[in-house]
């Protein structure tokens, strides 16, 4: 059985990471990089340029987690190379260091006292030599035990509680057999199910520290003085049968099937145990999938009912669908139709089966639909206006 196989050809890191695609990344440190970032992409075609709006008078915790965000990205084994461009150069410094720490090639250039056009030129001579060294590293075999995975629920009306999340489940438990690492997220959409994660929680200090996520989540919508109608639920999750949160979150953690969770962790923070986590994260799409490659997750499952279209420039995004419109109106962005599930042609195991060997051959090299049709959603999360 296809499930049989726990190996996949991947790129081996210098410090033992693996990744399934091998990417070299032009990273800007804010905003105003963003023209030099892209500018060095024109002139060497193959890297990737990563442009975001942030990274400007930002403080405290929101500049922890933008840094944190930056240098999980450049570090994601996915991420051969990376080439640092920031206006200073203490911040853009501080991000090589940080992506420095994993062993893989990273350069870092400052805007300031240079201009565009000569930290361009600079710039490019160095990702054309990182790009062509990354061209001769060839995929060797590797566990998924050593690699990180995520998931996520996106435009979910009642298929998804039905039918795709109980399969993803069903991967997820195959994972964490396998002694694989898989993070699931989405603060908001567990609420109505809190107590249900909490229990699942292996320790103590496990269930404390989710429930502290929970609980901060809780009252910061408090704070504002609103409620989440049309947000929490969406108007495509009440479209799609979903009238209530709790409805919507009893569907929602179907999809990190039935193992313990050994930590929760803070946004971007990698995880230090192997096993299921938590992590405390935004539930808009494009945000958590880059929270996710932040934290090292190289694969990541979206199901989705009505029709989410997400995709990620570092982590492919396998996404799934048990709806049979959306599979056969958005089949350019469905990788597994799994319909089937609600036709009785297709039980939970073989559902199970098919998303592992889906998964498998796109760790080996198969692009995604979202790959395909040029999806790279990243988005940076941000906790507060800045100074």
């Amino acid at each position: 059985m296809m499930k049989d196989r726990t190996e996949f050809l991947g790129y081996r890191r210098p410090h033992g990471a693996i990744g399934a695609r091998n990417r070299v990344v032009i990273l800007p440190v804010d905003d105003l990089s963003n023209a030099a970032v892209e500018g060095v992409a024109r002139l060497v075609p193959g890297v990737l340029a990563l442009p975001h709006p942030y990274g400007r008078l930002q403080f405290g915790e929101d500049l922890a987690l933008h840094f944190r965000t930056l240098i999980g990205t450049g570090a994601n084994p996915n991420v051969a190379a990376v080439v640092v461009i920031g206006i200073e150069p203490n911040w853009t410094e501080k991000v090589v260091e940080g992506i420095a720490k994993t062993g893989k090639p990273v350069a870092g250039f400052s805007i300031e006292s240079h201009g565009d056009t000569a930290t361009i030129a600079q710039a490019a001579g160095v990702a054309r030599r990182f790009l062509q060294d990354a061209s001769e590293q060839q995929r060797e075999p590797v566990s998924v035990a050593d690699a990180v995975f995520s998931i996520k629920c996106g435009e979910s009306d009642t298929t998804s509680g039905l039918a795709s999340n109980p399969a993803v489940g069903q991967a997820v438990d195959w994972l964490i057999d396998q002694g694989a690492t898989v993070i699931f997220g989405e603060t908001s959409e567990i609420t109505g199910a809190e107590h249900l994660i909490a229990r699942r929680c292996a320790n103590d200090t496990v269930r404390s520290k989710y429930l502290e996520f929970h609980e901060g989540y809780q009252q910061f919508i408090q704070e504002t003085g609103f409620d989440l109608m049309g947000s929490q639920p969406t108007q495509g999750n009440i479209a799609g049968g979903l009238s209530t949160i709790e409805e919507k979150a009893m569907g929602n953690i179907q999809k990190t099937g039935t193992r313990p969770i050994v930590d929760a962790l803070a946004p971007a923070e990698a995880p230090s145990q192997r096993g299921l986590n938590f992590m405390d994260s935004s539930s808009a799409a494009a945000e958590f999938v880059t929270l996710m490659g932040a934290a090292g997750s190289i694969f990541h499952f979206f199901t989705t009912g009505q029709g989410n279209i997400i995709g990620n420039p570092i982590v492919p995004v396998l996404k799934t669908t048990a709806n049979p419109k959306t599979a056969a109106q958005m089949a350019e962005h469905i990788d597994l139709d799994l319909s089937g599930l609600l036709t009785l042609d297709m039980t939970l195991g073989e559902a199970g089966e098919a998303l592992v060997a889906m998964m498998l051959r796109t760790l080996n090299g198969r692009l995604t639909a979202a790959e395909v049709l040029g999806h790279r959603e990243f988005v940076l999360t941000k906790l507060y206006r800045s100074a």
